[in-house]
């Protein structure tokens, strides 16, 4: 007769399975919030429920022996400490089940990583200032947050130690995740040797601003190849990984790749959600969506079903 100890193991093992099931069959939304200074607060920001992470942009003068700079164009004024009141809705949002992450790098090219000590310096820096450890200079005050992005469009050396190093801070109590914003084609020109890694927790492929690989003229074949390159490719620390970045109104980027709702709701996701990478939409970002509600009308739409799992009979248990 099996014991009671072996019977607990068994229903702990379906319930993780189920657990597991349930988890990869689910697909969330990410956005990037802090450059424009007309878009909605953090605590603005999760109380839509639409969002599992949210990225702050961005960190975008640093390493090279660089005072590190933090612009949030006009949310707040980190020189004076005033990006410190920050750290109260941040902890909000955390409180609420949304990660933040600290984004690194964006268009404003003032950024680079030099040597494999420059990068440790910078893992140090963003461990301190953003993360666990401690400073006199955080610029966003106490609140620890949850991740490190890299959203890098400048050189690329390096950039694989910094991954690295940020990693090996890391501990089971207190995880650090990592994430990429590459661009649609593949190989990214500046982050695909930190992305070989395997390091990175969650990769959003920007399939806009990129002609090759962009949805265009109601054809979704460039965007779903670039897709199947990418997951195929690329080893994440997790399974479901793989996000489509977009765009969330037609003017929020400069050359192409806004697709409508409806668009992506009936010709796109059907095409990547069968994928077992597929985690769900990065949108560029806050303040667009709220002016097209892009979030709101795909969110229910960027789920998939959960899978059918077989359960071994508890009856007698």
């Amino acid at each position: 007769m099996e014991s009671r100890q072996t019977r607990e193991a068994r229903i702990a093992m379906v319930v993780a399975l189920l657990w597991s099931r349930a988890s990869a069959s689910m697909g969330n939304i990410n956005i990037y919030w802090g450059q424009n200074s007309n878009e909605a607060s953090l605590p603005n920001t999760y109380a839509s429920g639409n969002f599992e992470i949210v990225m702050l942009a961005f960190l975008n003068k640093f390493a090279d022996g660089q005072t590190p700079v933090l612009n949030l164009a006009g949310h707040c004024d980190p020189p004076s400490g005033g990006c410190k009141s920050l750290s109260a809705d941040i902890q909000s949002c955390q409180s609420r089940g949304v990660k933040v992450f600290m984004s690194l790098g964006g268009a404003v090219r003032n950024y680079k990583i030099t040597s494999v000590e420059d990068a440790k310096n910078m893992a140090s820096y963003l461990w301190d200032n953003f993360l666990g450890g401690q400073s006199d200079s955080r610029p966003i005050g106490d609140a620890v947050q949850d991740g490190i992005d890299f959203n890098i469009q400048n050189t690329t050396a390096h950039w694989d130690d910094l991954a690295s190093a940020m990693s090996a801070l890391s501990t089971p109590s207190k995880k650090i995740y990592l994430s990429a914003a590459p661009q649609c084609p593949y190989p990214d020109a500046h982050l695909i040797t930190a992305l070989q890694t395997g390091r990175f927790d969650y990769v959003w492929i920007q399939f806009y601003n990129n002609t090759p690989c962009l949805y265009a003229n109601d054809n979704a074949t460039n965007l779903v190849n670039s897709w199947t390159l990418w997951t195929t490719s690329i080893p994440t620390a997790q399974t479901r990984s793989f996000y489509i970045g977009l765009p969330a109104a037609p003017d929020a980027i400069n050359n192409g790749g806004y697709v409508e709702p409806d668009v992506l709701i009936s010709q796109v996701l059907p095409k990547i959600k069968p994928s077992s990478k597929y985690g769900g939409v990065m949108l560029w970002s806050k303040y667009w969506d709220e002016q097209t509600n892009y979030s709101s009308i795909i969110k229910d739409s960027i789920i998939t079903k959960p899978s059918l799992v077989e359960v071994p009979s508890l009856a007698y248990v």
